[in-house]
């Protein structure tokens, strides 16, 4: 459903017809019901938070994405929002469907996250934290897309640097927020609020990130465009927080399968890479008149 909504969706944004944009919304819809339904299930199965294993994040996550979607359209009713769902909800779930087939998905939860109070928490919080950046994301790569034939001033790319700052300012609130509580649990777990531990520094980054980015902008040492590359930037971010603490093998928070994300996720990083390198070359910038 997520699939055919983005499809439908960008049908509605070339051909302008309002009909199209209902059924993507009404396809978003139907996509985030059985989304919903299967993660109620999985909480009442296993009697936990809907967070217990890697493969749950991205079920969590991609909600969590498929919801700040919907807000969107629902503020700016322009198929943005529809645009934002259907994409996060296909290319997550899509992922989250190759760690299904590595083996039962309802198993025993780890030692170290045997706590449904910390679970429904801190581990919500901060995985919010990742869906509102990664969502963020999502948009500064549709603003590049469109400057690429738009001008800078032009009302769509405004209401889309609007958004790309409601859910910037989204994943830096739950991201600070949820290193806060971790730090209170690793507290009463380990006996110390902080310790540099890799995942500890992976949340950190998100937040720094975040924040460098708006006190880039207000400072003015960057525009909109900076403000959608930082946002694609700061996908590789929560990627590295995400899943790259995995691959080092060290660390208090390193668990989760690994097998085979190596590769995967250094291609994600280049492309994100060349996306950014590449793209703000090619937008137009706004005459200077004499």
């Amino acid at each position: 459903f997520y699939g055919l909504s983005f499809l439908v969706c960008l049908v509605a944004l070339m051909t302008r017809r309002r009909f199209l944009a209902r059924a993507a919304l009404l396809g978003v819809f139907l996509g985030l019901l059985p989304h919903t339904l299967g993660m109620v299930w999985r909480m009442m199965i296993m009697g936990r938070p809907p967070m217990t294993n890697l493969y749950a994040t991205f079920l969590f996550v991609a909600w969590v994405c498929v919801a700040l979607g919907l807000m969107v359209e629902w503020l700016q009713r322009n198929s943005l929002g529809t645009l934002i769902s259907s994409t996060t909800g296909l290319i997550l779930l899509m992922i989250s469907a190759r760690f299904s087939s590595q083996g039962d998905t309802l198993g025993v939860v780890v030692a170290v996250l045997d706590s449904n109070f910390w679970l429904s928490t801190h581990v919500v919080t901060i995985t919010m934290g990742y869906a509102g950046c990664f969502a963020a994301g999502v948009v500064g790569h549709l603003y590049l897309l469109q400057a690429l034939r738009k001008p800078l001033h032009d009302p769509g790319l405004q209401s889309t640097l609007r958004a790309i700052y409601g859910l910037l300012a989204f994943g830096l609130i739950f991201s600070f927020l949820g290193t806060m509580l971790g730090g209170v649990w690793a507290d009463q777990s380990w006996g110390r609020f902080w310790g540099w531990d890799p995942k500890e520094n992976g949340a950190l980054l998100i937040v720094l990130w975040c924040a460098i980015i708006f006190h880039a902008r207000i400072a003015g040492m960057i525009g909109p465009v900076g403000v959608a590359a930082g946002s694609v930037l700061g996908v590789i971010v929560v990627l590295m927080a995400w899943l790259g603490i995995n691959l080092l093998g060290v660390g208090l928070h390193s668990y989760g399968f690994t097998s085979g994300l190596a590769r995967n996720l250094w291609i994600s990083v280049a492309f994100e890479l060349a996306f950014v390198a590449g793209t703000p070359w090619f937008i137009r910038r706004p005459s200077v008149s004499r």
